[in-house]
């Protein structure tokens, strides 16, 4: 009895090993499709005569950043350069306050840490997909404007 047990345990346990090995390896060529993309669009810029310090990069996202009803007021703003260098606007918007929040982002990181919202928005911006996201809108990485083919 002990053995079909421990057999069972062995079993569960290695199929959770699998799941996380997998979910990680997806996470891991999303990453990689994505710092792909970037780079492209990086090559895309110093080939030409373009200016590195312009902002070209904008994504902007709308949500609710507080439990009451805001109407979705609240919103993230990314303004990047070529480098990816630029600044985060986050202005949380509630029915009697309003709070702005300016981060800036050097590379594409920032040294503080940013909300789950500034980091959609500025990777968005990094790959692209702006002006106008939502939070929802999964970022896969498009070759060409076409989406790449999942792995």
């Amino acid at each position: 009895m002990i053995h079909i047990t421990l057999a069972l345990i062995g079993i569960i346990l290695g199929g959770l090993g699998l799941y996380a090995g997998l979910t990680a390896r997806k996470r891991a060529v999303q990453a990689f499709e994505e710092c792909a993309e970037m780079m492209r669009r990086q090559l895309q810029v110093t080939s030409g005569a373009g200016d590195n310090r312009a902002i070209r990069d904008v994504a902007i996202v709308h949500y609710d950043a507080l439990k009451e009803s805001s109407a979705g007021l609240s919103f993230s703003v990314a303004m990047l350069n070529a480098l990816g260098d630029g600044v985060v606007l986050t202005s949380i918007n509630g029915r009697t306050e309003a709070r702005t929040y300016a981060r800036v982002i050097q590379g594409g990181r920032s040294q503080q840490v940013l909300s789950p919202e500034e980091d959609h928005v500025v990777r968005a911006a990094r790959l692209g997909r702006g002006p106008a996201i939502r939070l929802d809108e999964r970022l896969d990485v498009r070759v060409n404007g076409q989406p790449s083919s999942p792995s």
